[in-house]
């Protein structure tokens, strides 16, 4: 492990901590919270952090860029350039992240449109929290009737 940890530059590891973070935080938001915007906002967080450690995995300290100009060295080329298969993975995930994005804003829109909330346990109907939503409903319905018998 300390091996690996040599060969990648301060650079990289850093890329690699701050990738794991945003992967961690966007796992959070799409298992933990309720609301089915900021769930889809974490599936973004985490297709981003996943960039992000692919681009790091490409990283090449001292790198060129991965095109052959005239008048290159071939043999210089090949031991200098970045390399270009993770590059153009990224490139090919953001069109399609920005898609599947897209296309889950416009079914967030009808559930919205049909259910009117935008909670995921009232749209798949999870009965315990129905319960504590009903609860709450008579608490506040109980403390309003209290009031009107005092004045």
């Amino acid at each position: 492990m300390t091996d690996i940890l040599l060969i990648l530059s301060d650079v990289q590891l850093m890329a690699l901590f701050t990738s794991a973070a945003i992967i961690v935080i966007g796992l959070y938001a799409a298992i933990f919270l309720d609301n089915i915007i900021k769930k889809i906002i974490g599936i973004a967080f985490i297709e981003e952090g996943v960039n992000l450690f692919i681009v790091t995995l490409g990283y090449k300290s001292g790198g060129v860029i991965p095109i052959i100009l005239p008048g290159m060295n071939a043999d210089w080329f090949a031991a200098n350039a970045a390399y270009p298969l993770p590059q153009a993975l990224v490139l090919t995930t953001i069109v399609i992240g920005a898609s599947t994005l897209a296309v889950m804003l416009a079914i967030a829109m009808v559930l919205y449109r049909k259910h009117g909330t935008l909670s995921a346990s009232e749209i798949l109907g999870d009965k315990k929290s129905q319960i504590d939503d009903k609860k709450v409903v008579d608490e506040n319905s109980a403390e309003i009737g209290s009031g009107d018998k005092n004045e």
